[in-house]
């Protein structure tokens, strides 16, 4: 057994060593918010916070997190994250919304870091979270709108 700490809550998994988080997550603590999309860390779609930092799950094995803690897009719960969250719905950002969890981790983790991102800054955060609707310029009015309502 390895113990991991998840939202906030420390759990005992029993997956093998060199399991990636991702399915950990997945499979055996029942997490579906972070998806698999190319097992290679190229599309952001299992992105999570990894002691605040956006990390892509698919290829970090379990025996890589030590003590860090780990935030899914269910964990995530502050200020910021509702901001997020709030201008996502009132922008309609999401179309099929596959890569929407990811998206929304790593514009969080921005806008802690940064709460007054320009263009350039959304960009450079977000790159490599693939939007296979292209719905990048959705998600670029969605970070700035969500820094308004935190201004």
């Amino acid at each position: 057994m390895t113990k991991l700490e998840v939202n906030g809550q420390e759990h005992d998994v029993a997956s093998a060593p060199d399991t990636p988080l991702l399915w950990v997550l997945r499979d055996e603590l029942g997490l579906t918010g972070t998806k698999y999309g190319c097992g290679k860390a190229v599309c952001g779609a299992c992105t999570v916070l990894l002691d605040g930092a956006p990390t892509r799950s698919c290829v970090i094995p379990l025996s890589a997190l030590g003590s860090r803690a780990v935030t899914t897009i269910e964990g995530v719960d502050s200020e910021v994250a509702g901001a997020v969250r709030q201008a996502w719905i009132e922008l309609e950002v999401a179309q099929c919304g596959y890569c929407q969890s990811g998206q929304i981790v790593g514009a969080i983790a921005l806008l802690r870091d940064n709460p007054a991102p320009n263009d350039e800054d959304i960009d450079n955060a977000l790159d490599g979270n693939l939007c296979r609707c292209a719905t990048y310029a959705r998600i670029r009015r969605a970070v700035h709108r969500a820094a308004e309502l935190l201004a």
